[in-house]
């Protein structure tokens, strides 16, 4: 049976076809009862024993078959038997059948009647010899005073009496009669054959043989080896990941923790001027941290403040509307204690088959780097796995993606950023350590690692005093690593420490959280840019006591990014 499936256009095939293995009986197992019929007794068998079982089966199917066709061949023959009487006699019996009234009476003369033919005496005599002589040639329960008798003479049965009384006058010609003679001969030699193969019981042995034989060349597999069935090993065990259509996504992590995704398709494209859509409903002290687009068998790699790492693919971040939240990303792993999730890197484009050539880069508070090639982390692990080997009290504060040409940038509580090329750090394993960054004075600690990726952004800086500025990155001039660095904001008593550094253009915006929960969004191009070696304006009024201990990138609207570089339909204004 053949079944045709039409698919809607921008349906996946393998999607389809695994859901039907999955969901349906279109491939499917089955467990084997291992209990036999042994002389009509139910009985639990090996292997063993069922072959065994089995072959004496075959055995007793092919006697009762060839009982059965030597009962009809015995029935056939001596029928033809009568025909060839008949026809040797061909002109008395139309003589007797002529003379007799009726079909009964001509009938009984014909039976009364001895007959000679030199043909059947001739056949019965060649199977004299063989077991059970004549007699086993005859239909069980003829009597003896019907067939070839002593004599050498022929009595014809009721059966053969009635078949020659119904045989046509066109079975008289040549060609006719030479066709009974024929089937009369092969029948005689069926009969010796289904004989001998029910006194010899390795001739049943052979016939077991060949019938397997021919159900092999017939049902097994081809002369080149094929099959004409294709089996797939463990083709039942479908993954998840299967039966999920690829599609892009837009997945949305927040300040607070809450992941989730949505399908690209509800970002519809608008024109220049556009409001946009809302990416996700948050609470008031809440915000998106983090917005990108990748698809649905895309890799996420989640890594921690203890510097593990785990696997998160795209379709497992659970699906929302825009007016949903999400779920806490530290729930979807199997955190230890005092672990957060605090760098998300999403493998799309073209790091999502792993390449060697492209690299994470991760940095510490005590200001450690490590490069590690990112096919290191192309094995999975639902547990998680070590990506950076941490010193007592050491935390990781950043990664990133990069393809090994990139400038890095790090900046310390205390005021000083270091920039220098990725290409000074050589390209180490997962267990391994690091190298230094960064050189920091007692009781500093980096607080930020930035990777830079033009010349046009700038350097965002804060301090705990709710001062900041605005610098170009192109005054962060590049050293080598592990040097105390150059002044990012000069600290002082009004400043205080380093609480934030980040890259931003003129149009982003921002969000500037206190200790005491308040929250102040301001947009970048509000903020004036300076040099390094200035103290910095003021980013927020703080109360008595208030400290700023963040600043985030606000990127809530970047799922349009690629809808809107271009002109949509005019009269589509957006939400």
């Amino acid at each position: 049976m053949r079944v045709v499936i039409e698919l809607k256009r921008g349906e996946v095939p393998e999607v389809v076809l695994n859901n039907l293995y999955k969901q349906t009986q279109l491939q499917d197992t089955f467990g084997i009862n291992m209990v036999a019929l042994v002389d009509n007794q139910p009985r639990l068998c090996n292997l063993k024993d069922l072959i065994e079982v089995f072959l004496e089966h075959r055995r007793e199917v092919i006697t009762r078959r060839t009982v059965f066709e030597l009962r009809k061949a015995r029935e056939r023959g001596h029928v033809l038997e009568g025909l060839a009487v008949a026809l040797a006699n061909i002109d008395e019996f139309i003589e007797t059948i002529k003379a007799s009234p009726t079909p009964p009476v001509a009938k009984a003369a014909l039976m009364d009647k001895s007959w000679d033919s030199s043909l059947v005496r001739e056949m019965l005599a060649r199977v004299e010899s063989g077991a059970g002589g004549s007699d086993a040639y005859r239909p069980e329960g003829l009597p003896r005073h019907f067939g070839l008798q002593p004599d050498g003479l022929y009595r014809l049965s009721d059966d053969q009496a009635s078949e020659i009384l119904q045989m046509r006058l066109q079975r008289l010609t040549g060609l006719e009669q030479d066709k009974i003679i024929g089937e009369y001969k092969e029948v005689m030699a069926q009969i010796a054959d289904l004989l001998d193969i029910l006194s010899r019981p390795s001739r049943v042995t052979t016939i077991i043989s060949d019938e397997l034989a021919t159900l092999k060349r017939e049902f097994g597999q081809t002369k080149a080896g094929a099959r004409r069935s294709v089996v797939e090993h463990n083709a039942l065990d479908l993954a998840t990941e299967d039966l999920i259509t690829p599609t892009d996504m837009v997945v949305t992590l927040s300040h607070t923790g809450y992941i989730k995704s949505q399908a690209l398709s509800e970002y519809r494209a608008q024109r220049r001027g556009g409001r946009g859509k809302q990416a996700t409903q948050t609470k008031e002290d809440d915000w998106i941290d983090e917005l990108f687009i990748a698809n649905t068998h895309d890799y996420i790699l989640c890594f921690t403040n203890k510097g593990r790492v785990y696997w998160l693919k795209v379709w497992e971040v659970p699906q929302g509307t825009r007016a949903s939240r999400g779920r806490p990303i530290v729930n979807m792993f199997p955190l230890q204690q005092g672990e957060k999730v605090n760098v998300v890197l999403p493998l799309t484009d073209g790091f999502r088959s792993f390449p060697a050539d492209h690299y994470v880069f991760m940095a510490t508070a005590q200001g450690v780097v490590k490069k590690t090639a990112l096919d290191e982390f192309s094995n999975p692990r639902k547990a998680g796995i070590i990506a950076v080997d941490l010193d007592e009290g050491d935390f990781l504060i950043g990664a990133a993606l990069t393809d090994g040409k990139h400038d890095v940038m790090l900046f310390s509580d205390g005021g000083k950023a270091v920039r220098f090329d990725e290409e000074d750090v050589r390209p180490m394993g997962r267990g391994a350590r690091g190298v230094r960054g960064m050189a920091l004075e007692d009781g500093v600690s980096v607080i930020a690692m930035l990777v830079a990726e033009d010349e046009t952004q700038s350097v965002l800086t804060a301090t705990e005093n709710g001062y900041g500025k605005r610098t170009s990155i192109v005054e962060y001039t590049r050293h080598g690593r592990g040097t105390k660095g150059m002044i990012a904001i000069q600290q002082s008593e009004r400043n205080g420490r380093v609480v934030a550094a980040t890259l931003v253009r003129a149009d982003d915006e921002i969000m500037l959280i206190t200790d005491k929960g308040v929250l102040v969004r301001t947009r970048v191009a509000e903020i004036r840019e300076l040099g390094r070696a200035t103290q910095g304006v003021t980013l927020i009024a703080l109360d008595e006591g208030t400290k700023l201990t963040g600043l985030q990138r606000i990127v809530e609207n970047d799922a349009n990014g690629d809808a809107n570089a271009g002109d949509a339909n005019p009269e589509t204004n957006g939400d």
